[in-house]
């Protein structure tokens, strides 16, 4: 059973503030004033650090539901330690339905300086993951930028996203989307409070991996967050449909099934534990996987889909950069059957993993064409990161540059210090925060890089700043225009190439775009 944020407090309670420094014989405590009360942190070379910061009460006490702003304490609370992770399959160090935190680095605390906010959204899909990874430590880029930076824990899996409203009617109506209103709050928090961590609320960048660029995809078609961030960066994360109301609820009751439940009372009275059991449904829709949680068009907080038919026009004048990296699917299917696949055997493999409605021998026949001196192992990775993770991007890239709205694409090919993995889902993440030394980073500090981590970061605090992510450090990244789909190719020699995957994004093309889990 995992320890409670409560427990874990009570325990330590009486273990003296000074200890809080023993990791770091440097630091020395600062204190700041925020909406919800006086908050104390730790002051390192030159940064402010905060965690821990409560932006909503227990989630416990609103399950399924809105979240509520945090009240205001009158005692100084310590902000030392991260806070409390959603429960989930996921191992975390900590994990409590009072999962409401956020974490704030920053040069300086009430001195009027207006910096830009980097409000980072962590991956893990929507059902994994929390804002403590040390892969976001926001030091580097808060130094390097003069920037604020941001890292969030919300709802996620059955406790942000299982939508009951059709099931039990009146009782639960945000219950489909519970996870993309707390960051909506924290959000929130982030306007009111800019002031006192020393950011500008009028210069919000919201930037995310997978399921963090999904959630932020998500909110740009949401009319409650119209206002609260004004750039964006998407990193191997799209949402171009969103689940509908009879998928979401056919979800729900298998999920329901799962636990044994059939009214609203015992789910409200089920323990964490019993609702993470219901997780281990298989998903109505499409029985290959487990039971899908995303946002649920709900018409509610999403009155559209997020991508689809087109690109939100409350939205359109966002900045916004997208990216993905050249071997998604090493990061996923990195495993023994894929390396046993022959070219009798590929396309039964790429039947489940492409995820989308196409021959998989006419797939097999036009990579075999094109790449004729890989293996079927190799073509297997190079289809599924084009038919299942490249897709998105494409959609909503193209759907953009149509409306005219301001676009920059990526694609990140450098490969990791393990050349062999290429540049798997997340190997972008590092580079963004130029966090190369950080524990699990997977690229090494050789100069390539080092030299891409900084021309990254510095796109990414340049779009925070000005809403561009051009400087002097890289070729000239033009927007993404259509036709010519203008990308920037991070690798060992970074350059501007148009359409640079134009077969495979065409071959793919042929085929309607439905996101999975939608």
């Amino acid at each position: 059973m995992n320890l409670s944020r409560r427990s874990v407090i009570g325990a330590a309670a009486s273990l003296p503030f000074a200890s809080a420094f023993s990791a770091n014989a440097q630091a020395s405590s600062v204190e700041m004033e925020t909406s919800s009360g006086r908050v104390r942190g730790l002051q390192s070379d030159g940064i402010n650090v905060f965690r821990g910061i409560r932006y909503g009460e227990d989630t416990a006490q609103s399950r399924f539901a809105k979240p509520v702003p945090a009240a205001r304490r009158t005692e100084t609370l310590d902000a030392i330690d991260y806070g409390a992770a959603c429960p989930q399959r996921a191992e975390q160090p900590l994990e409590d339905e009072d999962c409401l935190f956020l974490n704030v680095w920053t040069p300086g605390i009430a001195e009027g300086a207006k910096r830009p906010i980097m409000f980072y959204i962590h991956g893990g899909a929507y059902s994994n993951g929390s804002g403590s990874d040390e892969l976001y430590d926001g030091t580097r880029l808060a130094t390097k930028g003069d920037v604020v930076v941001i890292t969030v824990n919300h709802r996620l899996n059955a406790f942000g996203y299982l939508y009951l409203d059709r099931l039990f009617p009146g009782l639960f109506p945000d219950s489909g989307n519970a996870g993309q209103w707390d960051l909506i709050l924290a959000l929130k928090w982030v306007q009111q409070n800019a002031e006192q961590f020393g950011g500008d609320p009028n210069r919000v960048m919201v930037f995310g991996q997978s399921g963090g660029g999904a959630k932020i995809a998500t909110m740009m078609a949401s009319p409650a967050a119209k206002g609260l961030f004004h750039s964006a960066a998407t990193m191997s994360g799209q949402q171009v449909t969103a689940c509908g109301p009879l998928n979401g609820t056919a979800r729900a009751q298998a999920f329901l099934d799962e636990m044994g439940i059939t009214s609203p009372d015992a789910l409200m009275a089920a323990s964490t534990e019993q609702i993470l059991e219901g997780l281990n449904a298989r998903d109505p829709i499409n029985p290959i996987h487990g039971v899908y949680m995303g946002p649920v068009l709900d018409f509610r907080m999403l009155t559209r889909h997020p991508f689809f038919p087109d690109a939100p026009a409350q939205s359109a004048n966002i900045p916004m950069i997208l990216g993905n990296t050249a071997d998604e699917t090493k990061a996923f299917l990195w495993r023994d059957e894929a390396f046993a696949l022959t070219w009798d055997t590929l396309p039964d493999f790429l039947e489940v993993q492409l995820r989308c409605d196409i021959h998989p021998g006419y797939v097999v026949e036009k990579y075999r064409e094109w790449f004729p001196d890989l293996d079927a192992t190799q073509i297997m990775f190079k289809a599924t990161t084009a038919g299942r993770s490249w897709r998105g991007q494409v959609e909503e890239s193209d759907v953009r540059a149509e409306q005219g709205s301001p676009t920059w694409v990526y694609q990140f090919d450098l490969p990791a210090a393990d050349r062999e993995r290429g540049a798997p889902h997340t190997i972008d993440i590092e580079h963004a925060f130029d966090n190369l030394r950080q524990p699990g980073a997977m690229s090494g500090t050789g100069p390539s890089a080092m030299r891409v981590a900084d021309q990254l970061s510095t796109a990414f605090i340049n779009l925070a700043r000005n809403g561009d992510p051009n400087h002097a450090g890289l070729p000239a990244w033009g927007q993404h225009t259509l036709p010519d789909r203008e990308t920037m190719v991070f690798d060992a020699t970074t350059r501007l190439v148009n359409d640079p995957r134009k077969k495979e994004r065409e071959l793919f093309a042929t085929v309607p775009f439905i996101q999975w889990g939608t």
